[in-house]
């Protein structure tokens, strides 16, 4: 299991407690080891990785890779443990997982090194102006899937926790706007929707025109 930072909405207690004894490997930045040894995970089923450590698991190579965020999970922790992105190469495909981060040079940076990637899975939402820094606003995620060669991108990280003050709609409306704009395929699946890479067929529905 992979995992990108320790923010509450991205790494949840009750939730490892649950998976601790079902997962056969845990895969996380530099420091969170230390969360997951507290809740009973033993220690060698941990793995913590700098940006650009490599490992790998049952013949598929994962790559630990820049992000622009922060981690920390009360008021005297913040950046003590490491936060970034995943790349996930198989045999024929490669995949790549944002995390949480804000827009920056590294996208490309990732893309250039490691890319072209057969789809990203890239965060859109719980954005604001005056954190912009740390969450993309939704143009900059569609920019994003460009920087790194992306075939298709899937936005990520809205519909569900509410971290911020815009609308339910807003992220997919803004990058589906823009993603028209750069020529850059996207996929919107539907809530727990399954993708089959082997298809090269991706939901494109918007189904979110049918939610109040």
């Amino acid at each position: 299991m992979l995992f990108s930072h320790d923010h509450y909405d991205h790494l949840d207690y009750k939730t490892i407690l649950k998976i601790k004894d079902k997962v056969n490997h845990f895969y996380v930045p530099l420091g969170v080891s230390v969360h997951l040894l507290a809740w009973g995970v033993p220690a060698e089923k941990i793995s913590e990785y700098n940006w650009w450590d490599e490992a790998e698991h049952e013949g598929v190579k994962l790559v630990f890779a820049p992000a622009r965020h922060f981690s920390g999970r009360g008021m005297t922790d913040r950046t003590t443990t490491l936060w970034g992105s995943w790349i996930i190469q198989g045999k024929t495909r490669k995949i790549y997982f944002s995390g949480d981060s804000g827009y920056g040079p590294h996208f490309k940076e990732i893309g250039e090194k490691l890319g072209p990637f057969d789809i990203a899975m890239l965060e859109c939402g719980q954005y604001n102006e005056r954190w912009k820094a740390f969450h993309m606003m939704p143009e900059e995620t569609a920019q994003a899937a460009v920087d790194l060669k992306a075939k298709v991108f899937i936005p990520i990280h809205w519909g569900s926790f509410t971290l911020a003050l815009h609308s339910w709609k807003d992220p997919i409306l803004r990058v589906t706007a823009m993603a028209d704009k750069l020529q850059m395929p996207i996929a919107t699946p539907k809530i727990g929707e399954s993708i089959i890479l082997e298809n090269e067929s991706y939901p494109v529905a918007k189904w979110w025109e049918g939610v109040n």
